[in-house]
Order: C-alpha cells, then sequence, then structure tokens
C-alpha cells in the first residue's frame, strides 16, 4: 500500500497532504509557519511520547514485504483550548520520526488547525509552501549528489555491437 509520502508532492490540501508534510518539517519550519499560533494553549488528549515502530522493506521493491528493522518515533494528539478556536474544536494528531517531542506537538497544532476551514489559507500560504519548498530543494540536492556519483558502465557486448554497427554504416 503507498500513503501520500511515498509519492512526489502534489501540492493537495487533503489531511493526508499536510500530515505527512509536517511529519517531515523541522522544528524551525513549524515554529515559523505556525507564528503565534505556536503557543496555542491545548489540552492533552496524549502527550508527546516516544517509541518504536516496525519499518517493513520489499526486495527489489515488488517482492514479499520483510521486517527491516525498527525506528523511533514521537507521537501525540491534543485538543485546542484557545478563545478564537470553536469548544469542539478537533483533534490534532502528529507522528514524526526521531524524539523530539517539540516537533510532534507544533505537527498536532498546525493538524487542528489546518481542519479549521477559517485557518486553512493562511497556514497554507505560511506554513505548507515553505515546508514543500524545502523539502522540493532537498529532494534536488539529493539528487543532485547521486548524479555526480554515477558511474557508466560499457560492456564488452554493448561495445562490440557499436563498431558493428558503425562499420555496416560505413
Amino acid at each position: 500500500m503507498f500513503h501520500a509520502f511515498d509519492n512526489p508532492e502534489t501540492g493537495g490540501t487533503t489531511r493526508a497532504d499536510w500530515l505527512a508534510l509536517l511529519a517531515r518539517a523541522s522544528v524551525e519550519a513549524l515554529e515559523v509557519g505556525l507564528g503565534a499560533h505556536a503557543a496555542t494553549p491545548t489540552h492533552w488528549l496524549r502527550a508527546p511520547e516516544t517509541g518504536l515502530m516496525m519499518v517493513q522493506g520489499r526486495a527489489g521493491g515488488t517482492g514479499e514485504r520483510f521486517n527491516l528493522g525498527e525506528i523511533t518515533v514521537t507521537r501525540c494528539a491534543l485538543r485546542l483550548t484557545s478563545p478564537h478556536v470553536p469548544s469542539d474544536s478537533t483533534v490534532g494528531v502528529a507522528y514524526v520520526l526521531g524524539r523530539v517531542h517539540k516537533q510532534a506537538r507544533l505537527a498536532a497544532v498546525a493538524d487542528a488547525l489546518l481542519q479549521d476551514p477559517a485557518h486553512r489559507p493562511q497556514l497554507d500560504a505560511s506554513l505548507l509552501q515553505p515546508i514543500r519548498q524545502a523539502l522540493t530543494r532537498q529532494r534536488a540536492q539529493r539528487a543532485a549528489d547521486v548524479a555526480a556519483t554515477k558511474v557508466e558502465f560499457f560492456t564488452v557486448a554493448r561495445e562490440a555491437g557499436a563498431t558493428a554497427q558503425e562499420e555496416d554504416g560505413e
């Protein structure tokens, strides 16, 4: 099963899209993007807690799944308790790689705010767009680093085939 984070960014604003972006965002990007909302009072449904999660892999991308190993994940769930947010506000959740509780808390606050249609356009511009751009830059940098180490291998058969074609063309 493929998830939103398996595919290139589509720029969508579905909850799966923004949760995938928030999970990969740095603490600094979340703080800057949320601005004044970062200090929004919350009621913890599940305080940030760190645990292990099993990661599965596939041989060649198409074979049977196998357990690759465990990764550290921090998760939390909260409900915002701010006067400018309705009392029946939605629940914000977050799962992030690593042990950074602050990152999980900020991502959960962003998730709760993004579920409110009144906050979504402003947060899309100030939070999600910069994260998309940063991830695109990271992806391009990683591709450039990989391309710099690319090695072209020539086989004897391919070289012999090219020589035979050149002789036939002359």
